[in-house]
């Protein structure tokens, strides 16, 4: 391969890259972390204590777990209850110790 083209094809796969990231922060900008929402095995990574990433919540809408939603919807989420999604971590439905 002749040197112009392999600089070619290293211009394009970190074009390619770039434009990847943009979108990818673009999205999570658009999103939130809601807490107590998610359901058991469902939520997104770094849950609170009892969970150590994404799928690790132990029970539905556990209280120190997140999901990521639509921004600005997290606390209009109806749950079971009475209860709402929150902004913060929440002391509620967290798994035995």
């Amino acid at each position: 391969m002749s040197h112009a083209m392999k600089t070619l094809a290293v211009a394009g796969a970190v074009a390619a890259a770039l434009s990847a990231h943009g979108a990818q922060a673009q999205d999570s900008a658009a999103q939130e972390k809601c807490y107590g929402v998610a359901m058991a095995g469902q939520n997104d990574c770094a849950a609170g204590p009892g969970t150590t990433c994404a799928g690790t919540a132990k029970v539905d809408y556990q209280g120190n777990s997140f999901k990521l939603v639509e921004k600005g919807t997290c606390t209009t989420i109806e749950l079971p209850g009475g209860r709402m999604g929150s902004l913060e971590p929440l002391d509620r439905d967290l798994p035995a110790s």
